[in-house]
């Protein structure tokens, strides 16, 4: 058999389980690490319930997701996971989930692995939203999800430092309420709501335009460019402030989509 038709033949296997997302549809790539508490507790030995450093390398790979070819309005991490939201005018690898899901998550994966030196790996997938206020709604969710984390992981491992085995300290905030976890924060001189930012709502990462002075390679001129940069943000709004900054990333993105 020729190799034309080989290669006809079989890419069918490849692809006749493709699916795409379909236009005007929000695409939101949702990255986890794969057993990363046994990666950050047992061979990392990071900071627990919060390490400055695992939070840095999870902001510098969520930092290259952004710049790896894809058009990303907006990403934001907490703890072991990234959301990228993607321009919904994108249309790289004809928008196929199957090429998002291992893209990002060998991207992901690599560039970890990479600045941690040692090796680690994330998955990947891809929710499609229908809706503005769907978008609103997963940040909003996850926003959320990373304060409602931090506070059982911050009572879990002040139990834990207070001598408690991981029976014990499961078992003592089993079945209490926010307020009651606060309380028992209280209890050892802890105030939930002092403790950073980013601890308690992760971290955005947006896109900013700034001037940079440059010269004219023609006349020698003396210019101002207009450039792009990621601008991390550690101090993200809640609530109703935060469901306002993503509409607006989605508004200015489709009235620059529109000039």
């Amino acid at each position: 058999m020729k190799f034309d038709d080989l290669d006809k033949k079989m890419r069918v296997f490849e692809t006749s389980a493709d699916l795409c997302v379909l236009p005007s549809m929000f695409m939101v790539a949702r990255l986890d690490g794969r057993s990363f508490t046994r990666l950050t507790k047992e061979v990392c030995r990071f900071q627990a319930p919060f390490d400055v450093r695992f939070r840095d390398l999870m902001v510098q790979t969520t930092e290259s997701l952004m710049t790896c070819g894809f058009r990303v309005l907006y990403a934001y991490t907490e703890s072991d996971e990234i959301s990228l939201l993607f321009d919904p005018a994108e249309q790289l690898f004809g928008r196929k989930l199957r090429k998002y899901n291992s893209t990002l998550a060998g991207e992901a994966s690599a560039q970890f692995s990479l600045r941690l030196g040692q090796a680690a790996s994330f998955d990947c997938r891809i929710s499609q939203l229908p809706t503005l206020e769907l978008v609103v709604d997963y940040y909003r969710w996850r926003n959320e999800d990373a304060a409602r984390n931090a506070l059982n992981s911050l009572c879990y491992w002040t139990l834990r430092k207070d001598g408690q085995n991981e029976q014990q300290a499961t078992k003592r905030l089993l079945g209490l309420s926010v307020s009651q976890k606060n309380e028992l924060l209280f209890q050892y001189g802890i105030n939930f709501n002092d403790i950073p930012n980013w601890q308690k709502r992760g971290v955005g990462l947006l896109w900013e335009e700034y001037d940079k002075p440059a010269v004219n390679p023609v006349t020698g001129e003396e210019v101002t460019a207009r450039r792009r940069r990621i601008r991390t943000e550690f101090e993200l709004p809640m609530k109703n402030e935060y469901d306002q900054l993503i509409r607006s990333l989605i508004s200015q993105s489709q009235t620059k989509g529109a000039i």
